[in-house]
């Protein structure tokens, strides 16, 4: 299995817990955690969002987010990336310039439905610059988090209060989470 998999994140976020224990703590049979594992099962949300509260993990999250939306960063794990605290910050910040570089060049002014056709690649080329941020914003976070023993959830639930505090987001978009 690749890492970047739900099943694969799971493995690794029970670490040296056996499927007997995690069940256990989560409140699922055995059988039901070697389904999630080994993929013949999908986690449902519920499971999930009590996985997430009790272990707080960036690579289970990103897991989680692509296996139900098909969309989100996958976690890199190929043969050149190098997931040094130093080596992802310095690609977050060189994913930045590019991606700002690649916004000023994209014209707005007119409705993007009458964009010519090279136009319209320019603009898809700033938004694939946009997620390769995302990407390595989501690898800084975890990377950062993992290693300063920095809580994921909590860096989120303060992003929350400041959204909220500012009145860009209310606290019913929250669905129960905590804060």
């Amino acid at each position: 299995m690749k890492k970047g998999n739900v099943g694969q994140a799971l493995k690794e976020l029970r670490g040296d817990q056996t499927q007997l224990e995690l069940s256990l703590e989560v409140g699922v049979c055995r059988e039901t955690i070697s389904a999630y594992e080994t993929e013949r099962a999908k986690i449902p949300p519920d499971i999930s969002r009590k996985l997430v509260k009790m272990k707080d993990d960036a690579w289970f999250v990103m897991a989680l987010r692509h296996q139900y939306t098909g969309t989100g960063p996958l976690r890199l794990d190929g043969e050149k990336v190098d997931l040094h605290r130093a080596s992802v910050k310095d690609s977050v910040m060189e994913e930045l310039e590019e991606a700002s570089e690649a916004i000023r060049k994209v014209k707005l002014a007119n409705k993007l439905k009458f964009l010519s056709a090279w136009e319209k690649n320019e603009l898809i080329e700033s938004l694939v610059q946009l997620v390769d941020v995302i990407t390595g914003i989501e690898h800084f976070l975890a990377v950062i988090c993992e290693e300063a023993e920095i809580s994921y959830r909590g860096v989120w639930e303060k992003h929350y209060k400041k959204l909220i505090s500012r009145g860009y987001a209310s606290k019913d978009q929250l669905n129960g989470v905590e804060l």
